[in-house]
């Protein structure tokens, strides 16, 4: 009888050990979980971003537009030829619904983000383009948006100067000082 009380209690230990495995790798995998969803959101939003960027570059004319909605994304009813910046509206990874933040301008949406308040795992070593998302809060702060570059003035050239004998020096070249005449009736 006394060693059926052994028995009982070496099993009630496995059973213990096993269940404190079992969580420590239901942990473990939770976060692998959300790492691999963090990775799919920067790789979406960045289609985002890419599509709202060559939808923005590709308009006809001179005066450019941002998308008004997501659709337009999938087929640019602007062009002539059938032009397509998505094939799919991607679901959100991180709520796993197809409704995503819009970031909007006066011009239109010039980019999206994720509507989870969770707090990211990854809070550092973001692609350049990224870069803002270090130490975010939350996925929400995270901002795929495109910022449509401003055009650059030309510099405005400076006048040739020229010598007295009427000639532009050659850069490198130094100017000659001007020679002072003394007016006339002031001779000495």
């Amino acid at each position: 009888m006394r060693q059926n009380g052994f028995t009982y209690l070496a099993v009630l230990f496995a059973v213990a050990i096993f269940g404190a495995v079992l969580a420590a790798t239901a942990v473990v995998w939770h976060q692998q979980v959300q790492r691999d969803k963090e990775q799919e959101l920067l790789f979406i939003g960045d289609a985002y971003r890419a599509a709202i960027a060559a939808y923005y570059e590709k308009t006809p004319g001179t005066a450019k537009q941002f998308p008004k909605k997501l659709e337009d994304l999938l087929e640019d009813k602007r062009q002539t030829q059938l032009t397509r910046y998505l094939r799919k509206l991607y679901l959100d990874p991180m709520t796993a619904s197809k409704e995503w933040g819009l970031v909007t301008g006066p011009a239109g949406i010039v980019g999206v983000y994720s509507q989870s308040k969770r707090a990211p795992i990854k809070t550092a070593k973001f692609d350049k383009v990224d870069k803002e998302f270090m130490g975010a809060a939350s996925y929400s702060d995270w901002k795929f948006v495109y910022t449509a570059p401003t055009p650059a003035t030309p510099p405005i050239p400076a006048p040739p100067t020229t010598t007295l004998a009427g000639q532009t020096p050659s850069p490198g070249q130094a100017i000659p000082a001007p020679v002072v005449l003394p007016a006339a009736g002031n001779t000495p």
